[in-house]
């Protein structure tokens, strides 16, 4: 049974029992919903990933590209690989640096 988080996202097509999961688990999903690329996958369930966006610069009254990269948690029904866009969401903090959690995968690979 898949539970409905309240974000417009793709259901995933796979199952898990983990607790952690906001669609099988009891993980509650709120706040931003930022979408980005995958930096790396190499923690077990845990993923860097890098999002661009322009900040403004009052003086110049002009904008700069700026980047940053968010640790995200990983469920088991969702894969995500290098270089992969995916869709985080905000969630309660699951550990120092980890406050989001993936809710969707892009299907292709790359961009």
């Amino acid at each position: 049974m898949v539970r409905n988080i309240g974000v417009m996202v793709s259901l995933p097509k796979k199952t898990c029992d983990d607790q952690h999961c906001p669609f099988h688990g009891s993980l509650p999903v709120r706040g931003r919903l930022y979408s980005g690329i995958v930096e790396s996958n190499k923690s077990a369930k845990m993923i860097v990933v890098s999002r661009d966006y322009n900040r403004l610069v009052k003086k110049y009254k002009r904008y700069e590209r700026s980047k940053s990269k968010v640790h995200a948690f990983l469920p088991d029904c969702i894969e995500a690989s290098e270089g992969q866009k995916v869709k985080i969401a905000e969630c309660r903090p699951l550990s120092k640096t980890v406050s989001f959690v993936v809710v969707e995968g892009d299907n292709k690979d790359g961009i």
